[in-house]
């Protein structure tokens, strides 16, 4: 078994009277693709922002490259943060800059974390030309698709070449042709670039392509784990619930 490279453990979150983290376990291996499934208000969103920081758990750990995220200071979290690449759901890019300028974003900010080697003309377009869109270089965000917009968000997401990769809904939005070509571009990247990817989603088609292990979360806990073909075949009522057309 390879090492894990991101290890939660017993993580608990609550606002008030509602308990969405009751104990949430993970671990994800070098060079895995990790898919965690669960309905809205399972505690996903809460999971991944604990992850990058930006919520703080009530208790457990959550532990990247030996380093516990809930102890780091701001500073250091910072730095650990160069590590992952996220794709937001909405993409998130920014709507006053350029394709060039949004890539260009994270290699000003991060000067020491920066191929030297290669000037910020070659890495944007290198990143660009790994999602097929050297050719938008000067494109604003609104003149682009939403499909482009993801590829665009998970170049920017990859240009410091990250061993984490975070997803969030990679697939919500896209029509069904758009999504297909995402995951497929999940795929190659995790190839390409020997990622280990930990990707939330709703999606059933996009968990079984891209899938190498599944977690199921229901009540806050990971319900079930296994293989998507594992998952799909359960006859436990809560898991088939997840694979219903």
């Amino acid at each position: 078994m390879k090492n894990p490279v991101l290890e939660i453990k017993d993580l608990r979150k609550s606002f008030g009277e509602n308990h969405v983290l009751n104990g949430f376990s993970l671990k994800l291996y070098e060079g895995e693709n990790l898919v965690i499934m669960g309905k809205s208000g399972s505690g996903k969103s809460v999971m991944i922002k604990c992850l990058v920081g930006l919520m703080t758990a009530d208790s457990g750990s959550i532990r990247i490259k030996d380093f516990d995220i809930i102890s780091l200071g701001r500073k250091e979290l910072d730095v650990l943060r160069t590590e992952i690449g996220f794709l937001f759901q909405g993409s998130a890019l920014y709507d006053s800059m350029t394709v060039r300028e949004n890539l260009e974003f994270p290699l000003r900010r991060n000067k020491d974390k920066v191929d030297a080697s290669k000037t910020t003309e070659e890495l944007v377009l290198e990143a660009l030309g790994n999602v097929s869109l050297s050719h938008a270089i000067e494109l604003m965000p609104a003149e682009l698709s939403g499909g482009m917009q993801r590829r665009v968000a998970l170049a920017r997401a990859l240009i410091l070449k990250p061993k984490i990769m975070l997803y969030d809904e990679p697939t919500t939005g896209l029509d069904p042709i758009t999504s297909k070509e995402i995951i497929q571009l999940m795929r190659t990247i995790q190839t390409t670039y020997k990622t280990s990817s930990l990707i939330i989603t709703h999606d059933v088609d996009c968990a079984r392509v891209i899938s190498n292990r599944m977690i199921l979360l229901v009540n806050g806990i990971n319900y079930a784990e296994g293989s998507f073909k594992e998952l799909s075949t359960s006859e436990d009522p809560k898991i088939k619930a997840f694979f219903k057309n």
